[in-house]
């Protein structure tokens, strides 16, 4: 992924975590072995996002390769303003 993603719900998280899978070139499978965890459960967190940890969302994360960051709303916008979007 690109591009900063904004998510302001869990279906949204859960979107974003299957799509950077994707973009990492992982299957579900191969994403579990790295977390050591099952190919289900990476299944039911992307299914499921509300059920996921901090500490297993900040796994998913490094695994495939995103930080998170948090800022606040206004700053977001403002940024946006700026370019006219």
């Amino acid at each position: 992924m690109s591009a900063r993603v904004t998510i302001t719900t869990s279906d949204q998280l859960g979107l974003v975590l299957q799509g950077a899978r994707k973009v990492a070139g992982l299957t579900q499978a191969e994403a579990a072995t790295r977390l050591a965890i099952s190919q289900s459960r990476v299944s039911h967190m992307e299914l499921n996002p509300e059920t996921i940890s901090v500490a297993q969302l900040l796994a998913l994360l490094g695994a495939y390769q995103l930080d998170l960051v948090i800022e606040p709303r206004q700053v977001r916008d403002a940024v946006l303003e700026k370019l006219d979007w």
